[in-house]
């Protein structure tokens, strides 16, 4: 998705916490301790020794996090990370999805991605034909047209709310995604590098999207405004 404007496009030590640093220190390789200048063997602290067991310890939980990660995309498991890029933040997705809103989910990102990817680099346009129509595949051919050179540098973020499938007969079906886009870190240049970016392009927008399916491949169809800067991401 994209929006064009309108317009334009003091530190106290008590003796409990004392005591109680000293007997946190004793299983940490943060402490030390020198039988010659320490008859008593208490542990001393050590700043270095902690802040180096710190970012080992932060390292650690950031490897396990990207390898739970990993797992659960293998294992066909849907989740806020596993469908962010480094400038398209996903911050939250609906809990207890079934197999079908899943799939509408998917289609919805991999849609917005596409598109995204149409004004973050001025190229591309023929891969939206894929991933919209109706009325959003022609707001983005002419939107398209007249970027004129336009570009977005930055990072999106969005937090879908809902996916919700409709069936209407045996043979149509059509689903709606909330989703709240946050566009505060987008900067728009023209095509001499000037930052034209405006509140309106910066804003956040809780927008309700329609994915028909055709010939079984969810696509956007139909976006619609509900507010601005009045949604969380």
């Amino acid at each position: 998705m994209r929006h064009f404007p309108t317009d334009t496009p003091g530190f106290r030590r008590s003796a409990a916490g004392a005591v109680a640093l000293l007997l946190a220190c004793a299983p940490l390789v943060a402490c030390s301790s020198d039988s010659n200048d320490n008859p008593l063997g208490i542990g001393t602290f050590d700043p270095e020794a902690m802040a180096s067991a710190e970012a080992s310890e932060s390292a650690a939980a950031a490897a396990a996090s990207a390898s739970a990660a990993a797992s659960a995309e293998a294992a066909g498991i849907v989740t806020a990370e596993s469908l962010s890029t480094d400038r398209y933040e996903v911050t939250s997705i609906p809990e207890d999805l079934d197999e079908q809103q899943t799939e509408v989910l998917k289609a919805f990102i991999n849609y917005d991605q596409v598109t995204w990817n149409i004004w973050f680099t001025g190229t591309g346009v023929e891969n939206a034909q894929a991933v919209a129509t109706g009325d959003v595949l022609a707001n983005i051919k002419e939107n398209f047209e007249n970027l004129n050179g336009k570009t977005d540098q930055g990072t999106v973020r969005i937090a879908i709310s809902e996916v919700a499938v409709v069936t209407f007969d045996t043979s149509q079906s059509t689903a709606e995604v909330r989703v709240c886009e946050d566009l505060s870190g987008i900067t728009t240049y023209d095509a001499s590098g000037q930052d034209i970016s405006t509140n309106e392009s910066r804003s956040r927008y809780d927008i309700i999207v329609t994915m028909a399916n055709e010939n079984n491949v969810w696509k956007s169809s139909v976006e619609k405004t509900l507010s601005t800067n009045e949604c969380v991401v």
